[in-house]
């Protein structure tokens, strides 16, 4: 992905924000290597995601026939899985990451999707335990992010696996079966009913209609889905523990100041089933649905098992920011931005100097300041500065020098003779410049 500076301004303030949303609630910066060795990056994958790794190999590698051992990190969990079972020991334990990075995959180019994009990943990992209180805390900080965003109205949904697992076991689903079972959940809403129940019938699945008929009921009934759940008789355990937790979780997060509204329960949010084990959620635009999930993620067991014999259960999330990124330039709302907050033009050459002064007092007092270097006359600095999306111009010529004065030109007004302009005196001009731009902070 290349982007156009005001572009890459607006999406370096985006990141920002994001980090922001992290450092508030605790979490502590991670980054690891683009590359890791093979073994450790597949040790989990296969398939389809071993389709799209990137493999590494150098020149001398190469000459000599040598197998690569090197791959670049197609997402953030396998790195972190190897980082914390490689530094438990020096690690604190609730461990509160993030992580924003480049990642990378080998599939094809699609609108908001490239093969090297950015992944801004949040976990908590626990040593053996981990309260269910974070799983609370997860959804509290995408509501605090995406309000801070500015992207309209969102819904953060969640679920729990325990308590699909248990639901499907009460209906006499297999173990080998419920991976099928709740693909064609994950369709709910996304294809009419009764065709996921024809699917539900299918050789891969095999359930008998009626069966399906009422497990859609269930899933799919309306009114509150705790109170639906919370009346179903018989349930198993595993039924009841994610039953429980699902509440604990609601609960929590409305305590930590999320409006119940944009808290929803739903049945058919699933995740992947090797890997989430608990709660699970996902995040939307409420008018932009096509854009899909653009924050997700849930509870797991055991994070590093693959790598050490400690038990390391975790929560986390992970925001599509690529995907946010190609909404806001598309967006009319879309505003170039510049980190620029005056420009001082070149009027008089023989004030050069006096210009380099303004500008050092300008920045010493925390503003961005830049000045115009060229010999093209005052209308194409005003372009420039204009075009730049610069707010204000700072003028002074000779006449305006002797007089002890300076004109400081608003650009966010109009270009023509309407354009607000100002004169000080030039020891009042920090002061009037800050007051004009409302005292910015320097991006």
């Amino acid at each position: 992905m290349e982007l156009l500076p005001p572009q890459q301004l607006a999406f370096q303030r985006m990141l920002d924000t994001i980090r922001r949303g992290f450092e508030r609630f605790g979490f502590l910066p991670v980054e690891t290597p683009a590359f890791e060795l093979s073994d450790v990056l597949l040790t989990k994958s296969g398939g389809e995601t071993e389709k799209q790794v990137y493999f590494v190999q150098s020149s001398g590698a190469i000459k000599e026939g040598k197998a690569p051992e090197l791959a670049l990190r197609f997402d953030l969990t396998v790195p972190l899985a190897r980082y914390v079972a490689q530094h438990e020991h020096q690690l604190n334990f609730p461990f509160k990451r993030y992580q924003i990075q480049r990642v990378y995959r080998g599939e094809r180019n699609q609108k908001g999707r490239y093969r090297e994009f950015y992944q801004c990943d949040i976990d908590v990992i626990g040593k053996d335990t981990l309260p269910l209180a974070y799983d609370a805390e997860c959804p509290a900080i995408i509501h605090g992010i995406f309000t801070e965003l500015a992207f309209g109205a969102f819904t953060i949904k969640i679920n729990n696996r325990k308590l699909l697992r248990g639901l499907l076991q009460s209906f006499g689903v297999a173990d080998d079966k419920q991976a099928a079972v709740l693909h064609e959940v994950d369709r709910l809403g996304k294809m009419p009913r009764e065709e996921i129940i024809a699917r539900l019938g299918g050789a891969d699945v095999g359930m008998e209609a009626t069966a399906a008929s009422r497990l859609m009921d269930v899933l799919d009934a309306p009114g509150d889905p705790l109170e639906r759940l919370g009346s179903l008789r018989e349930m198993n355990d595993v039924f009841q523990s994610g039953l429980d937790e699902l509440r604990r979780v609601r609960e929590g997060a409305i305590a930590l100041g999320i409006p119940p509204a944009q808290l929803v329960i739903d049945l058919s949010i699933v995740r992947g089933l090797d890997y989430y084990t608990g709660t699970v959620y996902e995040t939307f635009l409420d008018d932009v649905p096509s854009l899909g999930s653009i924050c997700s993620g849930g509870r797991y067991d055991n994070l590093a098992g693959h790598y050490t014999k400690s038990k390391l259960p975790g929560v986390g999330i992970s925001i599509g920011i690529t995907r946010l990124l190609s909404h806001l330039l598309e967006s009319p709302a879309f505003a170039s931005v510049t980190t620029t907050h005056a420009i001082v033009l070149n009027v008089d050459a023989q004030l050069s100097t006096e210009y380099a002064k303004i500008a050092t007092e300008l920045r010493t007092a925390g503003l961005n300041v830049e000045v115009f270097v060229g010999d093209q006359k005052l209308g194409k600095q005003f372009q420039f500065a204009d075009k730049s999306k610069i707010p204000l111009a700072i003028v002074m010529g000779g006449n305006e020098h002797n007089a002890g004065q300076v004109k400081i030109k608003d650009l966010r007004t109009s270009m023509d003779a309407a354009q607000k302009e100002t004169s000080v005196a030039r020891d009042a001009l920090v002061g009037e410049v800050k007051r004009l731009l409302g005292e910015p902070r320097s991006p």
